[in-house]
């Protein structure tokens, strides 16, 4: 009976961080959606989603204390407890980086001042990285992992390009500096979720074959 609620406590425990992973999808998702289409109702309503995240991560981590003290995991268990911790971690990370660009459509006025190419291909490479970290994890897929993380430096090259650009254009008219921050701001909330997308395909690979690597 105590194994079964054993194996029951990891299964959940899976569970939970494969919900927060939808999650983050979902609000990473909306959040880009809002800030491309300066759509402030659905960056209200992204925002609205906050609280039902908080409640989601409050359960996680009782179920890994109770794990620790109470189970006694055994290696490779282990191995899923250490990279829960982890992975909440980074998607709590995640989460709180989208929530922010959710806040962005808010301050923005007067439109866009270039239309958001790169920026877009930005985040479709990190919506790509977030979700097939979080499938590489469902499916203890440690190559999945490695493959997911070399992407990142898509997105990096692409960071680079846009901060320049930008950069440059508020050299040439101050008048759109205020904007041209914002923009700022939104690929550096990309390119951090990229990079903890990063932090959650070593966590994969770690928990799938006990080895210790940095892929960003």
């Amino acid at each position: 009976m105590i194994r079964v609620q054993y194996f029951q406590q990891l299964d959940l425990l899976k569970r939970s961080i494969l919900s927060l992973g939808e999650m983050s999808e979902l609000i990473f998702k909306d959040s880009m959606e809002a800030v491309m289409d300066l759509n402030v109702v659905l960056a209200n309503k992204t925002l609205a989603l906050e609280p039902g995240v908080d409640k989601l991560e409050e359960g996680i981590e009782p179920s890994i204390f109770d794990l620790l003290a109470l189970q006694q995991p055994m290696a490779s268990d282990l191995r899923l407890v250490v990279s829960a911790i982890k992975i909440e971690a980074d998607l709590k990370r995640i989460l709180e980086l989208s929530i922010n660009i959710a806040r962005i459509p808010g301050k923005i006025e007067g439109g866009h001042i270039k239309p958001l190419i790169d920026t877009k291909k930005m985040a479709d490479i990190t919506a790509y990285m977030l979700e097939n970290s979080i499938k590489a994890f469902k499916n203890h897929d440690p190559r999945l992992a490695r493959e997911t993380a070399a992407r990142d430096d898509e997105v990096d090259k692409l960071f680079y390009a846009v901060w320049v650009e930008l950069i440059e254009m508020m050299a040439k008219d101050t008048s759109i500096i205020s904007r041209a921050t914002y923009l700022l701001f939104l690929i550096r909330y990309i390119e951090r979720i990229a990079d903890h997308c990063c932090n959650i395909c070593e966590s994969v690979v770690y928990l799938t074959t006990a080895e210790h690597v940095k892929l960003n």
